[in-house]
């Protein structure tokens, strides 16, 4: 099936069966095709994938689901995903606007009040992806097992089977996983988070309300999330402010930031190749090199 087509069979599996005006690519990422998809009916945000992983879609809806229904900060709404001829689509509401003076602010407010959102325990109920790749989850009773076991050593294992972790690296990474408990927390609660917060991953909506996209939720400390929008560039000043008034980040935070990132430097190696070997390095200098 051409592009147009897989289009209108995206929109007719969410019921809507009218006359396709017009559709334009637009910019979606590096893993999805994206498409802003006018019809008779509405406008659309339609993501597509060629033999899109097992769920992938079906795991980012549930994600802004999770999200939408904590009442906390908008997401788009999602009106359904599918899959025909080896094509996989989640269609979504169009949001399009543009910042203004306070939309930082309400980003960081929006924000932490998701992560008052508490959860049963640490992780999720279902499996997700980070990126492309598979995330496990389950629940756990303590942040340092969930963090340890469900987050870093899969890293660390599709790391090993791809050929990027010189023995030195391995070492550190195995010694890292057995001492995490000198740096994270014992007593945080298990917070809503988004789970992939990068600047690329939010958006403002009408009157500049910012809208978050692209999640990969989970329940766990919230600091986790706040040190991954610190790795790229960050976010700017008004948004850490107006977070930390309604969630104060603890003094440990900047000491254990790093090994925070650390996760998402492993996926970035894992996706990206040894490009990201030397972020990891130093991360690991500077807690295994104690």
């Amino acid at each position: 099936m051409n592009k147009e087509t897989i289009l209108q069979e995206a929109l007719r599996s969410i019921g809507d069966h009218s006359r396709i005006r017009h559709w334009r690519r637009v910019s979606g990422g590096d893993i999805n095709d994206a498409y802003r998809v006018q019809s008779d009916k509405q406008t659309y945000f339609v993501k597509m994938q060629c033999f899109p992983p097992v769920g992938f879609f079906a795991a980012e809806q549930m994600g802004l689901e999770l999200i939408r229904q904590a009442h906390a900060i908008r997401v788009p709404h999602a009106f359904g995903f599918g899959e025909a001829d080896g094509w996989g689509w989640l269609v979504l509401e169009w949001v399009e606007g543009t910042e203004t003076a306070q939309t930082a602010e309400q980003l960081g407010r929006g924000l932490a009040r998701l992560h008052q959102c508490c959860g049963p325990a640490f992780g999720l109920d279902r499996d997700t992806y980070i990126g492309t790749l598979p995330q496990r989850n389950g629940w756990y009773g303590r942040w340092i097992d969930y963090y340890r076991d469900a987050r870093l050593r899969p890293q660390i294992e599709r790391a090993t089977e791809r050929g990027l972790l010189p023995a030195k690296r391995r070492k550190s990474l195995e010694w890292l996983l057995d001492h995490l408990d000198r740096w994270l927390p014992n007593d945080c609660f298990p917070s809503l988070l988004h789970g992939d917060l990068w600047s690329g991953n939010w958006l403002p909506g009408p009157d500049g309300i910012p809208y978050l996209i692209d999640p990969s939720v989970l329940y766990g400390h919230h600091e986790f999330e706040i040190a991954f929008t610190e790795l790229f560039g960050g976010f700017p000043s008004r948004f850490y402010e107006s977070y930390r008034e309604l969630m104060p980040l603890s003094p440990g935070y900047h000491e254990r930031k790093p090994l925070y990132q650390l996760f998402y430097l492993l996926v970035h190696l894992n996706l990206f190749g040894e490009t990201y070997g030397r972020a990891v390095d130093r991360v690991l200098e500077r807690y295994a090199g104690e």
